[in-house]
């Protein structure tokens, strides 16, 4: 005997946003992903290699960057175009 599965038995994916700290569910965050020493916006949630997640409001955003979250949990200085590309990138998002 299989039991059908209904969308109420599922648990909605939680992550964490790398600027406030907040959890919340990670189709409200945008992914950024860090593979073979390129660092983009993840827009389909698909991208190879490791990840980290934002929320879209500007003041985590700006958070993010002044904490440099995105060096610290990818272990490696990016340089400032690099990071100025991600956060502008970001901000046309919302």
């Amino acid at each position: 005997m299989s039991q059908k599965k209904s969308s109420e038995n599922f648990k909605v994916p939680m992550r964490r946003c790398i600027g406030c700290m907040e959890s919340r569910p990670k189709s409200e965050l945008q992914r950024i992903a860090y593979y073979e020493g390129k660092l983009t916006v993840d827009h389909s949630g698909r991208a190879k290699g490791r990840g980290v997640y934002l929320c879209d409001r500007p003041e985590c955003v700006e958070l993010a960057r002044k904490k440099n979250a995105l060096q610290r949990n990818f272990k490696t200085n990016f340089d400032n175009a690099e990071l100025d590309d991600i956060f502008k990138e970001l901000k046309h998002v919302e």
